[in-house]
């Protein structure tokens, strides 16, 4: 096959969407299916089109939004056709008899390609030994290692990382040497010539996601009575790869780009799981609202004890703020569920009495079992550990009988919250064995070595954690400076706040990680605080800022810290000689009040 010119880059006209509220703002769906020529690839985006706002350098650019353009895109990007395409070489079958026709059509290609040459055999044997020798237990995690790089990747023929490597994905970095096979393949088999071949069909499934996807960002926020708004630096894409399975999406956030990954199917043509695509749009959505209450969440956090034995991640278990916008995503799925039964049409013309008032009978009757179906529902995230979906499952229902926006109830719900009160009814739920997974992954499965340590702190075992960052200490090669961020937190809770300066001292001279160095610099500014020294405090929540960490309770805490001084929780009967102390002796209220999220 020989190939072909680089096209000029092409993008369907946008559809325009019908406004269903006067108060809402909507911009087009943009759709865009990307060529290697094309300057909205995978590529950094110019200088010139960078605004203020725009996202960390190291965030991937699939495509760079124009100016005033729309925050919402469907795309297509080579990078990840060719991965998609060379695990599918290496026998990658899951969903292919539901798979769009295009993906077996491309198979007979490359099978063509491959039966023709031995260098493209020989390129093509290479390849499956290195995907052979990574493949992971998980299949899911499998294929996330390989969507995380190319995300990350330049436009063919290059096929580079756009970051160093210091800066990939964490999963991304396992399998990074399969790009020089990978070019070598894509360079036999001429794969640019294969993608552009196939380019109409790729487009033909744009075109019939389009409309849907629409529709569900549309209600998605005429419900929430949150406008569509345009290019800020935030970017929900969702990106369209039928060399994949139908039956996965994968989802992700890097920087400001929540992007979902999702395949379409053969039956119906076209068809793609946008019950995913949506709750990861309402994490878009929500987790601004809820990071914007970030100084109200420190009240919040004795939820997180009721927790400890739900069948949820570790993410869940320790941070907060997840946990409440992973709970009020459930709660807005909830009320808006297709509940499977029609509701009553109501009539368009004057009827007798005895209809209208048989339409009323059916709409209670409907309105009783509908509501039935959603409270079941709620009863079963409640048991799979969301302890919260049902305090904003009512909450929500108030602000559809208000009218407001949830921007505007937000504060309500958060502040409102009687947190006692919920935590007591979380601990008398009866935890399913196992539970849900978001689709929107963020953090590790399997805890060990430092993640261990840290659950083991929250948990409150000290000598756990204390033993597992020792062992990190011993070991020239392990992560000193997180073993001593650990150790500092322990020396807290133990009342030794001199060791706890130390560990704290050698964390700063040794860490690279901003979101470790601003905690570390807070807790000593709360030390100071203990001691009375509020000229170091402030500087020390000053220095705290400085690191730039980009999660917002670091901002809210250090800024705390700087308007007034931290105090640290007094418990009864404690002794006047430990007023030195900044711990209660059993180290509970100190545990809540010095201990954040744990560092990402």
């Amino acid at each position: 096959m020989s190939l072909p010119a680089k096209p000029s880059s092409f993008r369907h006209p946008a559809f325009l969407l019908v406004c269903l509220a006067s108060s809402l703002l909507l911009t087009p769906l943009s759709v865009r299916a990307q060529s290697s020529s094309s300057s909205s690839s995978s590529e950094s985006p110019p200088d010139a089109t960078i605004s203020k706002e725009a996202p960390a350098k190291s965030a991937p650019r699939i495509a760079q939004p124009e100016a005033g353009g729309s925050a919402i895109t469907l795309e297509t990007s080579e990078p990840l056709f060719d991965l998609a395409v060379a695990l599918n070489v290496c026998g990658y079958d899951d969903g292919l008899a539901n798979s769009a026709p295009v993906r077996l059509k491309i198979r007979d290609d490359i099978n063509a390609q491959i039966a023709a040459s031995a260098d493209t055999r020989t390129s093509r044997d290479a390849l499956c030994a290195y995907v052979r020798e990574h493949t992971l237990v998980d299949a899911s995690l499998n294929l996330a290692q390989y969507i995380s790089l190319a995300l990350y990747l330049s436009p063919p023929p290059s096929l580079s990382p756009i970051v160093g490597e210091t800066e990939l994905p964490p999963d991304s970095t396992q399998v990074v040497n399969i790009l020089p096979l990978l070019r070598t393949f894509a360079e036999s088999v001429n794969l640019h010539a294969i993608w552009i071949e196939h380019r109409a069909e790729y487009e033909d499934l744009l075109k019939r996601v389009h409309d849907p996807l629409t529709r569900t960002i549309l209600n998605t926020n005429v419900y929430l009575h949150l406008p569509v708004s345009s290019y800020d630096g935030r970017r929900f894409l969702v990106l369209l790869e039928p060399m994949l399975s139908p039956s996965v999406t994968n989802a992700r956030i890097y920087s400001n780009d929540y992007i979902v990954v999702t395949s379409p199917a053969a039956e119906p043509i076209g068809a793609v799981h946008m019950d995913d695509i949506r709750h990861s749009y309402l994490h878009y959505e929500i987790e601004p609202l809820v990071y914007s209450r970030a100084s109200a969440m420190e009240r919040l956090q004795p939820l997180l004890k009721a927790v400890q034995d739900a069948p949820l991640d570790y993410t869940y278990k320790t941070e907060i703020v997840p946990l409440i916008t992973e709970c009020l995503i459930k709660a807005v799925e909830d009320r808006t569920m297709d509940v499977g039964i029609p509701k009553p049409a109501k009539p368009t013309a004057v009827k007798q009495r005895a209809e209208i008032e048989q339409y009323n009978a059916d709409l209670s009757a409907y309105e009783r079992e509908a509501e039935a179906t959603r409270r079941k529902a709620v009863d079963l995230a409640m048991r799979q550990g969301w302890v919260l979906t049902e305090y904003f499952y009512n909450q929500v229902g108030q602000m559809e009988k208000e009218s407001v926006s949830l921007k505007e109830y937000m504060g309500e719900m958060v502040y409102g919250m009687d947190v006692d009160r919920e935590r007591h009814h979380a601990q008398q739920i009866a935890f399913l064995p196992s539970g849900s997974r978001d689709v929107l992954r963020r953090a590790p499965q399997q805890l060990t070595g430092l993640q261990l340590a840290e659950e083991k702190i929250f948990k409150g075992d000290l000598a756990g954690a204390s033993d597992i960052a020792n062992k990190v200490l011993a070991d020239p090669k392990g992560d000193h400076a997180q073993a001593h961020y650990v150790l500092a937190r322990v020396n807290l809770m133990q009342r030794q706040p001199g060791a706890a300066f130390a560990d704290f001292q050698e964390v700063l001279d040794s860490s690279k990680d901003p979101r470790t160095l601003a905690w570390s610099h807070i807790y000593l500014g709360r030390l100071y605080d203990v001691k009375d020294d509020r000229r170091k405090a402030v500087a020390e929540y000053q220095a705290a800022l400085t690191v730039r960490d980009a999660q917002p309770d670091t901002k809210a805490a250090a800024e705390k810290g700087i308007k007034e001084p931290f105090v640290a929780p007094k418990v009864a009967h404690q002794q006047e000689e430990d007023d030195d102390a900044p711990l209660d002796p059993s180290g509970k209220a100190e545990k809540d009040a010095y201990r954040p999220p744990p560092p990402h």
